[in-house]
């Protein structure tokens, strides 16, 4: 007996386009004969709730919104090897599809397994007090250490084991390659193409003469310490902790990486061409 083959749907339940996409997606997959599932709140007739039983079973996830929602859907797959899909409803993002292939294609692509897939490397990071781990996790973006008041915040950071420089500032960011077109863009980091293997060191703001984003290795261990009275750590904008003076924080590439799939290929370069209106015919005329 053929074994019955399962779809996981991660859709913002807030936007119209996405509730209308997966309507259509849910009556072309039932009729193929495959069990859909969804981790969302909305009332999505004909989806049914995700358990962990039924999670080991999937072979792809099929995300409907933006990069806010991949990131969600990140979340929900945390572990596994399920390949997240984004499906581009509105603006060009950098971890949905480029192009917008119409919902038969996509429907096409799945049923023949003919998709492709990449693996995007995640950060982990620890906190810990008097010596104690008192939290951990882990950003597909970026983890900040960032001002929770008006003043200032004071890091000393650390990198392999060697002081590297302390800085006041605005806070700081860790971020993938990933995360290099978030919070790290905004703040003047430089574009790091997802398949190089890389963390980003990036101070916001420092009041130094040395305040320069940095590319370390994967492989190393990047520590910063609070000097400051509080801080507050953020992972992906998602997973927020208070930090107090004397916390430790460490980030690490972590051991599970995110698998994300397509269509077709998609070179980065267009990627970055596409989201920034890049003028590749050039702006001195002929």
């Amino acid at each position: 007996m053929t074994k019955k083959r399962s779809i996981l749907f991660i859709v913002n339940p807030n936007r119209d386009d996405a509730r209308q996409a997966v309507q259509e997606f849910i009556k072309q997959f039932s009729t193929a004969g495959f069990s859909l599932f969804t981790t969302t709140d909305a009332e999505l007739d004909g989806l049914a709730a995700i358990t962990e039983e039924a999670l080991a079973e999937i072979e792809i996830a099929i995300v409907l919104g933006g990069d806010g929602t991949m990131l969600r859907a990140a979340e929900a797959v945390r572990g596994t090897q399920i390949p997240l899909l984004g499906v581009n409803l509105g603006r060009v993002g950098f971890l949905a599809e480029v192009e917008k292939p119409s919902l038969d294609e996509i429907v096409t692509a799945v049923i023949a397994r003919s998709f492709i897939t990449e693996e995007r490397l995640v950060l982990a990071y620890c906190v810990e007090r008097n010596e104690k781990e008192i939290s951990s996790g882990w950003a597909l973006n970026e983890v900040t250490i960032e001002r929770s008041e008006t003043t200032m915040v004071e890091l000393f950071v650390q990198i392999d084991h060697r002081p590297l420089s302390r800085w006041g500032c605005d806070g700081l960011i860790c971020s993938t390659p990933t995360g290099s077109t978030a919070y790290a863009f905004s703040a003047g980091g430089p574009i790091v193409w997802p398949e190089v293997k890389a963390l980003l060191v990036l101070p916001i703001s420092a009041h130094a003469l040395f305040s320069k984003p940095m590319v370390v290795s994967p492989e190393s261990k990047i520590v910063i310490d609070v000097e400051s009275t509080h801080a507050l750590l953020s992972a992906d904008s998602r997973r927020k902790f208070s930090l107090r003076q004397g916390d430790r924080i460490t980030c690490t590439k972590d051991s599970h990486a995110v698998r994300l799939a397509h269509v077709k290929e998609i070179l980065f370069t267009d990627r970055l061409v596409a989201k920034f209106k890049l003028p590749i015919e050039g702006w001195r005329g002929e």
